[in-house]
């Protein structure tokens, strides 16, 4: 079973998307919470850092309803022309062997659109957005848990494709295997691969393959700790 991340994996999120959510994560707070610009940024950046997504802070602190603030920070004026991805994604997946998810901290709406203009949504079983993981995001332990008690999978039997290190952290820490997307010159040791492209993946699949014996366990000290988050702010 393949785990697919959904942004700055399938997609490229960082020159488009992502700054226009940061725009409108700040609009956002400074309309709803009464403060100026810096202050608002000041609180996206904070609460995305302490508990890897803003939307956790603002839940904890000011009682923000998930699906307004969703709602209105995805909202795009043209999305189609604001993704940016690989043309031969949806060979590259036809070609991958065995059910793929997709397993991202974005609400369903976006995630479904993207993937809809992308022209991949067919290659997938099942996705599950934030509001689906009841809004336990990636890296937190619960949402991991709640899509494999969900589909009934052993995190053994299951690859986990990311761009995030974190994420991935707890994905080896459950006993899946882990594809870090990263153009990174560094490969933690406890990674079992990264590539600078999804598309990578099939033509690398026998050596991820001579990977799938009992996983080296985590260290102690780095282990996901059940109440962190991380992913885009």
């Amino acid at each position: 079973m393949w785990l697919f991340d959904l942004d700055n994996t399938l997609h490229d999120a960082t020159p488009h998307i992502f700054p226009h959510i940061n725009r409108s994560m700040a609009t956002y707070i400074r309309h709803h919470l009464g403060v100026d610009d810096d202050e608002a940024t000041r609180l996206r950046l904070d609460y995305w850092q302490r508990y890897g997504a803003t939307l956790l802070g603002l839940m904890r602190h000011h009682g923000t309803d998930p699906q307004h603030f969703l709602r209105h920070t995805h909202d795009f004026p043209d999305l189609k022309q604001m993704l940016v991805f690989e043309r031969g994604l949806n060979a590259m997946l036809r070609r991958l062997p065995g059910r793929k998810i997709v397993f991202s901290n974005a609400p369903l709406a976006y995630s479904e659109a993207v993937l809809e203009l992308v022209g991949v949504r067919k290659r997938f079983s099942a996705l599950y957005s934030v509001e689906r993981l009841r809004f336990q995001p990636k890296p937190a332990l619960g949402g991991f848990r709640h899509l494999l008690r969900s589909e009934r999978l052993s995190p053994r039997r299951c690859i986990m494709v990311e761009d995030s290190l974190v994420n991935l952290e707890t994905a080896k820490h459950l006993g899946m295997k882990t594809v870090w997307i990263s153009d990174s010159t560094r490969q933690p040791q406890w990674l079992d691969l990264r590539l600078p492209s999804v598309l990578e993946l099939p033509r690398q699949w026998q050596r991820l393959q001579l990977r799938l014996a009992p996983c080296r366990p985590l260290s102690p000290a780095r282990r996901v700790f059940a109440g962190g988050f991380a992913g885009a702010p």
